[in-house]
């Protein structure tokens, strides 16, 4: 994860069934058996990590972030595994690595489509490298946070939150540059829909993430108007369903390379 913004991983875990949910359906369309070597890049807190751990018990598995407090929430869950910090825009992975695995990560990276190109082609024949990234920049959940930056006296101190993570490249754009790359590349967008009690559960969630880069720069009292403004915006956007809950939507995309 991006090192300019300061990642809380008891915020993050707060819905950690429906953030790991993603990992489960791209880990499931990992074609490896078996693995000796695995990597978890952006390990965050280590729900992703457990994951691996799981699905290969034998394997030799290290989590990367760069975050202190994910890397220190992974190393408490996970005492037996090693976790190590590190920035993915210049990590390169050691010889004889199996799988790269990476939930929600390289969206924060700067140029990654050139990073991942750069990973797969350190990959062995037979080596995987698995990506799952939200798609989500154009949803209510993230145009809105962007508009209140954009519109209140904090507006000069957010300018650079405003840009801090661009839309994701079309999927051809990944296609075309990872293509040539790989025995096979498996690229497929999902769509979630997760009911969560209200806009309140919403501002939670982003709270956890996309949402930092634009709180963690504000003075208290200013936060705090800037929450009040956005989660009001929040409950116009996602009004409740019939059970009185709220669908968050999230689209995310998948991609599954094999060298």
């Amino acid at each position: 994860m991006s090192r300019a913004t300061a990642w809380d991983a008891a915020q993050y875990l707060k819905f950690e069934d429906q953030r790991t949910r993603p990992a489960r359906d791209l880990l499931a369309r990992v074609p490896l058996a078996t693995a000796e070597r695995v990597f978890d890049l952006g390990c965050g807190p280590g729900n992703s990590t457990e994951l691996l751990w799981e699905r290969y018990p034998e394997a030799e598995i290290t989590g990367v972030d760069s975050s202190p407090d994910m890397l220190r929430q992974a190393r408490e869950r996970l005492p037996d595994i090693d976790f190590e910090d590190a920035d993915l825009a210049a990590w390169t992975p050691p010889d004889g690595v199996d799988l790269l695995f990476a939930n929600a990560t390289f969206q924060w990276v700067p140029d990654h489509l050139s990073v991942l190109a750069r990973l797969l082609e350190a990959l062995p024949e037979g080596g995987v490298l698995a990506v799952q990234m939200p798609d989500n920049m154009a949803e209510p959940s993230h145009r809105l946070m962007r508009e209140v930056a954009a519109e209140g006296p904090w507006a000069d101190d957010l300018a650079a939150a405003r840009v801090s993570r661009d839309p994701l490249p079309p999927v051809g754009t990944y296609y075309d540059r990872l293509r040539p790359l790989c025995a096979t590349l498996d690229l497929w967008h999902t769509a979630y829909q997760h009911p969560l009690p209200g806009a309140e559960a919403i501002l939670e969630w982003v709270k956890g993430t996309g949402l930092r880069p634009f709180i963690d720069p504000l003075p208290a009292g200013q936060r705090e108007a800037f929450l009040t403004t956005y989660l009001d915006r929040l409950a116009a956007a996602y009004p409740p369903q019939a059970d009185g809950l709220s669908l968050l939507r999230f689209p995310r995309l998948f991609l599954v390379a094999v060298r």
